[in-house]
């Protein structure tokens, strides 16, 4: 790794409180964004509040360990580096670990070196390979879209949406270069209220929507309804 600091987000998952402090002044020098957790649960919490770019993970956890951890991630995140560390070198834990799509699994006690070419594997994979979820939508400017939570993030912070906003960005989301006519979006946003006419409304839900994602996101297909345009 060189001096400078590098574009990424670590989450380092320790339940020793001296190893973990230690762990996170190393990474600080060479990580922007770097955040830890002393258990299985409370790193699943700040992993989906934070969207980490690299996972590190003991495998010795309390509450949920670090197999456990990283297999609840897997079920919907197969993008996110993960490194584990274990004093075990076991074939069973090896073969679980290996399953879970690990960039590099670790025996302790770790070297530095070790640790380095671990870390530039797991930035050379974020480098060189654009791995997309099917459930995650990538725009430009750093924006994305959850289809599974449904939420809209720049940069890995949660952008607030109303409810009915985040109705259309659904529909729209979930059919990508496809047009939504208008009555079908005021159908899934509004669903059998018939007593009023929803279209001014929809319009300037779409107006507060577009004002939260990437300029030119939404496209309106003049007399016919709306598309997400993304190639």
């Amino acid at each position: 790794m060189s001096n400078e600091q590098k574009p990424y987000s670590i989450l380092f998952i320790e339940d020793e409180d001296d190893i973990r402090k230690k762990y996170i002044t190393y990474f600080q020098k060479w990580f922007k964004e770097v955040y830890e957790a002393k258990d299985g649960e409370e790193a699943y919490k700040i992993y989906k509040e934070k969207k980490p770019h690299i996972l590190i993970i003991d495998i010795n956890l309390p509450k949920l360990n670090g197999l456990e951890l990283l297999k609840k991630i897997r079920e919907k995140d197969h993008t996110t580096k993960a490194i584990m560390l274990t004093a075990h070198s076991d074939t069973h834990y090896l073969l679980s670990a290996t399953e879970l799509k690990l960039t590099k699994y670790l025996v302790k006690p770790i070297t530095r070196v070790e640790l380095k070419e671990a870390l530039n594997l797991a930035m050379e994979e974020l480098d060189n390979f654009n791995i997309t979820s099917k459930r995650i939508v990538n725009l430009k400017d750093n924006y994305y879209w959850n289809v599974e939570t449904s939420e809209l993030y720049n940069n890995n912070q949660l952008i607030s949406l109303t409810n009915n906003e985040t109705k259309i960005a659904e529909i729209l989301f979930s059919n990508i270069n496809q047009t939504i006519t208008y009555d079908n979006i005021i159908l899934y946003v509004w669903e059998d209220n018939f007593e009023r006419n929803f279209l001014d409304t929809l319009k300037s839900t779409i107006k507060n929507l577009r004002k939260k994602l990437p300029e030119n996101s939404i496209k309106n297909i003049f007399g016919l309804g709306y598309r997400i345009e993304n190639s």
